[in-house]
């Protein structure tokens, strides 16, 4: 049986965040705004980091799977 992992927390934290960095960038300041473009961009290079690492880790978990059942 295979239990789903649960990611609300994440999940409303993510939308927290991103809520918060909306309201941001109607700053006056053009420094707090700007670092929104900034904020969004790093967020989305470690979510395509974190991808990237999953689909690397799935590729060896196969492989080690097919060097075992050759032994």
């Amino acid at each position: 049986m295979f239990i789903q992992k649960d990611n609300s927390f994440n999940d409303i934290r993510y939308k927290s965040l991103m809520k918060w960095l909306d309201e941001m960038e109607q700053h006056k300041d053009l420094e707090v705004s700007g670092g929104v473009v900034l904020a969004r961009s790093y967020i989305q290079h470690l979510i395509n980091e974190n991808n990237s690492l999953k689909n690397e880790n799935e590729l060896k978990k196969q492989y080690m799977k097919k060097l075992m059942e050759k032994r």
